[in-house]
C-alpha cells in the first residue's frame, strides 16, 4: 500500500481518536450493547493502527 501524506495521517488519527472518545461519551450517558461498544472502539483502534503503519513521519536526525 501507498504512504499516506502527513495531512491525511493526522486528519485519520484525529477522527480515530474522536471514535473512541465519542464511545467513551455514549457509553457514560446512555447503556450501549456490548456489539456497539466493540464496534466503536473497534474502529477507533483501527483508524489509529492504519495511521500508525501506512503514515508519513518525519524522524529526527540526530
Amino acid at each position: 500500500m501507498k504512504r499516506i501524506s502527513k495531512t491525511k495521517t493526522m486528519l485519520v488519527m484525529s477522527a480515530g481518536t474522536l471514535v473512541i472518545g465519542a464511545s467513551q461519551i455514549i457509553a457514560h450517558y446512555m447503556q450501549p450493547n456490548d456489539l456497539t461498544k466493540g464496534l466503536f472502539w473497534g474502529i477507533g483502534i483501527g483508524l489509529l493502527l492504519t495511521t500508525l503503519i501506512f503514515g508519513k513521519f518525519k524522524t529526527v536526525q540526530l
